[in-house]
């Protein structure tokens, strides 16, 4: 499983453990905001795209100080001291910002302990005004006992402020879902010998019947061979230079290197719910992990594309999906543009999420049809097939779609595409044939509509008589009453 979502980490974290209950996941790293939406905006405000402001609204209402207060209700089903934890802050003199961040924080931490396996490992990445907060969230789902190291992450940056030390320290919470034996932890990046060790041993393997420092060990531990210090958690690791970033908060990949190859082997499946421009992912990949990339964004779904490609070429598109539902064209786009996963997934967006039909159990080359609906009218039911084209489309698909409807004995006939796909020949050939119904006195409904992407999102949809009262399939009905032998021959 290699898989990018677009949208609320929430949502795909509800719908990843309705499928794994059990949970799934051997390690689970994110960096979330921390308590803020600037880090995002330098993004949005940087990018060179016309509906930034669609995107920054979705991040807004996700981390908003007023919704916070339906999630909290949300967490007193869930988890009851969770929830009173949280109530407290709310009424103490901590800030509303804080309490929603913290709020809207817990509720994910909640959904990602169940998505763990029992073998699992989660690291929490936070900076020092959140951290102590977080730490007590992380305690309450995870159980205190199961928490294993706080790891300070130290770097260098130009100083900044007055009259007190340099911030120059971020920390990230190791927890493990439970005390299990099997449980992966490796050791890497071993520590360098001290002094003393290398006063008396050199460089050769020392022979564990003695520690570090020279000293005799247990009986039980002389027949193992080391070949150096375990890692502490006080990790020095230089920030990625302002000049090569990608993402304003862009991890190094050498940092989730480290926690990787310490908390998995190779084939296990790392997750990152917050995974801006896909360290975690590209990490991963280089790894031989599967992984899972979530970010709210499409445009840090667009980042990870492309830096995968960078790193991996063309053959990477092969081995990932994308999945989500865009709220805005771009999101959309990128949505089509996917790898072929990605392009059926789109498919799968307009015809069952936005037009409310079903697809086409048979998934055909060019020259079929992606899906259809039904609807009442006039006492009978009816039946409009949809096509729906991702990539380059001339009056020649139109063409194609038009025999189909005509093959398959179909009322009504809908095209989606995007806008910019559409020509005055596809126009015409659409045109000419002619009404499904017509009003003389008011109103006219094409045989063969054009529906593109841009309508779809302002709301538009297929166009039939409104006197009549139109029932349109969801994906979960089976049986609509009809014979659909022929959409299907």
């Amino acid at each position: 499983m290699n898989k990018l979502y677009f949208g609320d980490c929430l949502d795909v974290l509800k719908k990843l453990h309705n499928d794994y209950p059990q949970g799934f996941i051997d390690l689970v790293y994110i960096d979330p905001p921390f308590n803020s939406k600037r880090n995002y905006n330098i993004l949005f405000e940087s990018a060179d795209l016309k509906d930034t402001k669609a995107q920054k609204e979705a991040f807004a209402d996700t981390w908003s100080n007023i919704s916070y207060k339906d999630t909290l209700d949300e967490l007193k089903d869930l988890d009851l001291d969770l929830f009173r934890f949280l109530e407290n802050l709310d009424i103490i003199r901590i800030s509303k910002s804080a309490v929603a961040y913290l709020t809207t924080m817990a509720i994910r931490i909640y959904y990602i302990h169940k998505v763990l396996k029992d073998t699992g490992s989660f690291y929490l990445h936070c900076d020092p005004t959140m951290s102590h907060y977080l730490k007590i969230v992380c305690d309450l789902i995870f159980d205190n006992k199961n928490f294993r190291n706080e790891i300070i992450w130290r770097y260098r940056k130009w100083p900044s402020g007055n009259r007190q030390f340099q911030r120059n320290h971020d920390c990230i919470l190791f927890f493990s879902k439970t005390g299990s034996n099997d449980r992966v932890f490796n050791k890497v990046d071993l520590m360098d010998r001290t002094a003393s060790t290398l006063k008396r041993f050199g460089n050769q393997k020392i022979v564990s019947g003695y520690d570090e420092f020279g000293n005799r060990l247990p009986s039980e531990m002389k027949d193992e061979t080391s070949e150096g210090v375990a890692r502490d958690d006080t990790w020095d690791i230089g920030r990625v230079p302002p000049v090569k970033q990608l993402f304003p908060t862009q991890k190094p990949e050498a940092l989730l290197s480290r926690i990787i190859r310490a908390s998995t082997n190779e084939g296990d499946l790392v997750a990152d719910f917050f995974c801006g421009c896909g360290t975690t992912v590209t990490a991963a990949e280089q790894l031989k992990r599967k992984w899972i990339g979530v970010d709210i964004s499409h445009l840090a779904i667009g980042l990870i594309e492309r830096r995968l490609k960078d790193g991996y070429g063309d053959e990477v598109r092969k081995k990932y999906e994308i999945d989500g539902l865009p709220k805005d064209l771009a999101s959309a786009i990128q949505l089509a543009q996917g790898v072929e996963f990605g392009r059926l997934k789109f498919q799968d967006w307009v015809i069952e999420t936005m037009i409310g039909g079903i697809h086409n159990p048979k998934k055909t080359a060019d020259g079929g049809w992606d899906g259809y609906i039904t609807f009442d009218y006039g006492g009978k039911k009816e039946i409009a097939l949809i096509e729906v084209k991702s990539g380059k489309v001339n009056v020649n698909n139109m063409r194609e779609f038009i025999h189909v409807v005509s093959k398959q004995k179909a009322d009504l006939g809908v095209f989606v595409c995007f806008a910019k796909q559409v020509t005055k020949p596809m126009l015409l050939a659409a045109k000419e044939e002619g009404y499904y119904h017509k009003d003389d006195w008011r109103d006219k409904f094409d045989k063969i509509q054009i529906l593109t992407v841009e309508a779809l999102l302002n709301g538009e949809n297929i166009r039939i008589p409104q006197t009549q009262t139109s029932t349109f399939k969801t994906a979960e009905e089976k049986d609509d009453g009809i014979d659909n032998q022929k959409l299907f021959e």
